[in-house]
Parts: C-alpha cells; structure tokens; sequence
C-alpha cells in the first residue's frame, strides 16, 4: 500500500503555488522578472524601514536575553543534554547558515564595495576600510540575529512545551489550539514555499560558480548548461543520499569535513598571503565595525540620496534574503540544537559564525584588495562584477593556485550538498508536520523537485525572477517573527514563574526529635545495595500509604517499580502533565582527599550512593536519604498541592499542558 506522511493541508496548497510561480518565471522570465522586480523595488525604497526596524529589534531582543534571568532556561526539559558534540554543531550551523555564500562573496562583495564609486571617496585607504566595514555589517551579527530569534523559538517550543517542530507552534502562546488549524497550515505554507524558492535560488547559482570553477581549471571545456545537468545530476544525487542517512549521520559528516576544508583554505591564504597585513586590518577593521555599530544598525541614508540605491541594493536586499532563508535555516538550527540552554544557545548562534565570517572576509576580501593594488594592477578589481570566477582569479595570485581552487571547488560541493541535503530535511519536516519517520520516496521527492525546477528557471533565466519573489515573502515574514517574539516572551515569563513558585507555607522543616538517628546517617557513607534497601522499603511503604489514602479521597494513584532502584508515583490526567514523584538511586564521586581524612565520615571507596527524588517536570531533584517514611510522606504531599496550585491558574496552561501538546497533529 502506498503510504506517505505528508499532510495534504500544507502540501498540496504549497506544491500549487511553487509550481504556478516556477512556470510563470520559466515560460514568461523577462515578465515575471520584470513584474516581480516593480513589486519588490516599491517594498525596498517604501518600506525599508520595516526592515531596518525588525533586524534591530532581533538584535536587541537576544541580547536581553542574553543578559536576562531566561538565560538559563534549556531548550528541553531541565535535566536534557545537548546530542551533538559542541564542534559538530558550529560546523552544522556554518553549513546551514552561510555555505555557498562565503564561497560566492568572500572575494566578491569586498571587492564590489572597493569598486564602488557611490560613497564619492577615491582614496585607497577610505575604499578599502569601507569596504571591509560594510562586508562585516552584512555578514555579521545583524545576519545571524535574524537566524537565531527563528531557530531560537522554534527549539524552545519544541523542545521545552513538546510541540512540533513546527513554524505554527511558535504562535501557542497567541492561538492556543487553534495553531492546528488553518491558520497553522496557512504558516506552514508560506514557510514551505520560502524554503524552496530560497533553496532552488541559491543552488542555481552555486551551480554557476562550480561550471565556472571546473572550466577555469580545465577540467570542463565551457559553461553550457548540459555541463550544468550533470552537476546537479550528481550533486543533488549525493544531497539524497546524505538527507536518507539522517542529521547525524550523512549531514554531520558532511558539516564536520567542510569546516576543516574551509579553515585548512582559510590558513592557506592568511599564511602565503600578505598575512601582516591581514592581521592588522582584521583587527582595524573589528574596532571600526564595534565604533560604528549603531550607526549601521539604524542607518537608513536618507540624508544622502546619493547612495540610496546602493543602500536598497546591499543592506535592505541582504537583510530580505536573511529573513527569507530564516525558515530553512531557523528550523534547521533547532534541530540541532536540543539540549543548550538559552544563553548558550545565543552566545553560539550570534557570536561565534560572525566571528569567524569576519575572519574570513577579511583574509578573503582584504587579500584580493592588496593584490589588486600591487600586483594585479587593477585586474581583480576588474573583474568585481563576475563573482562566479573571481575568487578563482583572486588564487591565482597564490602559491598552488591550482590545488587552492580544487579545494575551493571541493567546498563548494560539499557546500552544495550540505544545503541541499538540509533543504530537503526541513522541507519534509515543514509538509509532515515533523513526522517521526517518513518513506524513502519522500526524500528523494523533494531532491527531484530542488534539481528540476533549478535546472528549468537556470536554463529559462528565471532564477533572477524566482530571487525576486524569494526577496518579496520576506516583509511579510518580518512581521511574523515578531509575533515569534511577543510569543517567546509570553512563554518565558510564564515558564520562570513556573519553576521560581516555592512550595506553600505548610511546608514543615525538619524537627529536633530525630536529631541522633540523623547524625548517624550523616556520619556513615552509602553504599548502593543500602540505598536500593531504603527504596524497596521505606519509599516503597511510604507510596503504597499514599495510594491507599489518595483512593478514598477519590484520586486513583498508580506506583511504578521501574527497578530496583527506581519507583515513582504517579497521578495521570487527560490535558494537564501527569504527577510524577519518583525516588531513584543516585551515585557521586569522591575525592581522594575526602577518603584519607580522618575526621570525615568512613568512606572506602571512591563513590557514595544516595537516593533522590525527581519530578515529573524535571524541576532540580534533591536528597532525601535523611527522610523518614512520614517526612517522605510529607514531601510527595507538598509538591502535590504545589502541582495543584500551579495547573489551577490559566496563564500556566502552556507548560501543564505538554504531555497533551506532544499528542497533537
């Protein structure tokens, strides 16, 4: 039987509207173009400001948090752990966030703005500084920002509340259920539709730089586009593979191998290049980019209307394609990222990529800009409006040219097929409602469909249309994080004063009368088989009284012997999250001092045991070792009614109600 996990809703409306687009581009590309061109010039030189403002509030936003009583908050239960390895994930974040890009402008954009006449300043130093300063601007923090507010929110809602992962669960706080509806299909369409425009984009032209590539060094004879079939063929080919392999398999690799190609280039050109100099305007270059900060983030050069297009066509353009890509690349991200915390999460997402971007467009840019002063005598700069080979040109200027542009066409691919592979992952994420398992056939869909509609608008020349249209979704997007904001915050207030309520004010501490037996017990260290002891009795007693108690009050209690040294009680309940109480045997190391200290309890060997309670919200748990059976008693009563006070209030209804929210479709 044929089956499939594709949910029609967002499907079908998606496929209808990528098709009717990508055929008008293909058949009518000078009209479509040219339409699509009108539509997007009055949103850029009219509403710029939209997006001036959005970027800034991103910016601003995660830096609060940063700073902000949320930052310790994880995105997943409190006791979850991050799945992937600190190195794979920045590597996986490079792959997803920039790949091509750095390949496509490392040379490019530098030398575009040093070409640039616009800024009316001809002298060397002043270009170049421009240059450098207006390339970090749009690669840097600003960029990244726009990344992480997406892939930020989509982790917390995901993974903290157990929604799908899904662009619709970022509006619960707002819609509530209703994010099961139309109006979650409606968002889910439009994040499916500017995943692929944004992907069939940016892999047609990552197929030019890679025929330019191969012809510069001979290893095809011209850039016809039969040559382009076959590297699509074989690249989108490698992509399904990788994506039938899953995220931690193909996909990192992938990620992992890039970043080591991409640093070993990296220190070929910072070490046979102008490499004092590349430090010295690295570092010149990042405090001019920390002093002009604000005025690049709310510059608008309404004062100058000189350099407005060129305002509309870098900074406003750029800022678009960010926030188109946001989608693709936001849902990537929180893939990836289960596990951190919320500052973590920022200081990795916004921080670190920009760091190592500026690293590279400097080595990259700012070498090209030296050899064209004194070697090239002007050719690089030349050939600033040819991206697809420059950077190959600019590496002639190298030691090894040949072997860099082998390794930068390597990139490339791999670049290629890590954002394609990606693509198709989060495109069949986004029309399945994140499905657990999909069929086979699914994947290799999408990969089909990424290799033909690239292959027909690069052929028809509509990829310039399609780019337009991509650029377009991004005002309305704009508005749509926001709204991921207000949501975020909403649920993080809540989500704080939910783990901050203490316990109720019956809560009794401990009493004198014990106070010899405790001694004792602090004295004497645990071994696991007089723990596990403590469990199958004193817990085990104490939880058998409760359930016989809560029955005649008409609460039904269930005790739950996992093992030996676990048993939990437990109270279910159809929407709000089960009661859960649970005791289980925990162990810690000690130190060597501790063993050979005399006058410190008798401990042998280099672990003590000790049994600790846990929670069904994975609140911090805690030792009870000390607890009698009444006092154990006492404690489960305790966060029973700190549990009934909390669901009884509304605004909680996000985090009582998760167990419930894992169950939706």
């Amino acid at each position: 039987m044929f089956k499939t996990t594709l949910k029609m809703g967002i499907f079908i409306p998606s496929m209808v509207f990528i098709f009717s687009i990508s055929i008008i581009s293909v058949v009518y590309p000078d009209m479509a173009n040219e339409i699509l061109n009108v539509i997007k010039n009055f949103i850029f030189i009219n509403l710029n400001w939209i997006y001036i403002w959005s970027v800034t509030f991103f910016v601003i936003f995660l830096v609060y948090l940063l700073f902000s009583k949320y930052g310790d908050i994880r995105l997943g239960n409190n006791d979850s752990r991050p799945e992937h390895s600190f190195f794979s994930w920045i590597s996986m974040l490079f792959a997803a966030g920039m790949g091509i890009g750095l390949m496509y402008f490392g040379v490019a954009e530098p030398m575009q703005h040093y070409t640039s006449e616009v800024f009316g300043i001809a002298h060397y130093v002043n270009k170049a500084k421009n240059a450098q300063l207006y390339t970090f601007f749009h690669w840097g923090i600003h960029a990244w920002a726009i990344y992480a507010v997406v892939g930020l929110s989509l982790s917390y809602f995901s993974y903290r509340l157990k929604l799908p992962l899904s662009l619709r669960s970022c509006f619960y706080p707002l819609l509530k259920n209703k994010i099961n509806g139309k109006w979650g299909n409606t968002i889910d369409v439009f994040a499916l539709c500017s995943t692929f425009f944004g992907i069939t984009t940016t892999l047609g032209f990552g197929v030019v730089q890679i025929n330019s590539g191969l012809q510069i060094l001979n290893i095809v004879p011209d850039t016809t586009f039969t040559y382009q079939v076959l590297i699509v063929a074989v690249l989108v080919s490698l992509a399904i593979f990788s994506a039938l392999t899953g995220v931690d398999k193909g996909i990192k690799i992938l990620s992992n191998i890039n970043v080591t190609l991409v640093v070993s280039l990296l220190l070929f050109v910072l070490i046979l290049g102008p490499t004092v100099f590349l430090i010295g305007s690295f570092t010149e270059g990042l405090g001019n980019y920390i002093n002009n900060f604000f005025n690049l983030t709310f510059g608008t050069h309404v004062y100058d209307t000189e350099t407005l297009p060129w305002f509309y066509d870098w900074t406003i353009l750029y800022w678009a394609w960010w926030i188109s890509w946001s989608p693709y690349v936001g849902l990537f991200i929180a893939k990836i990222s289960k596990g951190r915390t919320i500052r973590e999460f920022i200081v990795a997402v916004l921080l670190i990529p920009t760091f190592f971007n500026f690293i590279w467009m400097t080595v990259f840019g700012n070498s090209a800009i030296w050899f064209d002063l004194t070697t090239a005598n002007g050719a690089l700069s030349e050939l600033a409006a040819n991206p697809d080979a420059l950077m190959f040109r600019f590496l002639e200027y190298l030691p090894f040219s040949q072997t860099a542009s082998l390794i930068t066409i390597i990139i490339v691919i791999v670049f290629f097929v890590t954002s394609a592979d990606s693509g198709i992952f989060v495109m069949n994420n986004i029309a399945t409602k994140n499905a657990v398992k999909s069929p086979q056939w699914q994947t290799i869909l999408w990969g089909g469909l990424l290799a033909l509609l690239s292959l027909l608008l690069l052929n028809a020349g509509g990829l310039k249309a399609l780019q337009s249209m991509t650029l377009i979704t991004a005002l309305p997007f704009s508005i749509i994080m926001i709204l991921f904001i207000v949501s975020l915050i909403k649920a993080l207030h809540i989500d704080h004063s939910y783990y901050d309520q203490n316990f109720s004010n019956t809560t009794v501490p401990w009493s004198g009368r014990l106070w010899k037996d405790r001694l004792k017990q602090i004295v004497s260290a645990k071994d696991r088989s007089s723990v596990d002891f403590f469990i199958s009795t004193v817990v085990k007693d104490a939880f058998t009284d409760l359930k016989t108690e809560f029955a005649k009050n008409g609460v039904i209690a269930t005790i739950n012997i996992i093992d030996s040294s676990n048993i939990e009680i437990e109270i279910k309940y159809d929407i709000v999250n089960n009661f859960i109480y649970g005791v289980t045997t925990t162990s810690k190391k000690v130190a060597n001092y501790f063993i050979d200290e005399d006058n410190l309890p008798d401990i042998e060997k280099k672990r003590t045991y000790f049994p600790k309670a846990y929670f069904g919200d994975t609140r911090e748990s805690y030792d009870i070792q000390y607890f009698t059976k009444n006092e154990l008693i006492s404690d489960v009563l305790k966060h029973y009614d700190r549990f009934l006070n909390i669901v009884s209030e509304e605004k909680n209804e996000m985090l009582i109600s998760s167990d419930f929210n894992n169950k939706l479709e």
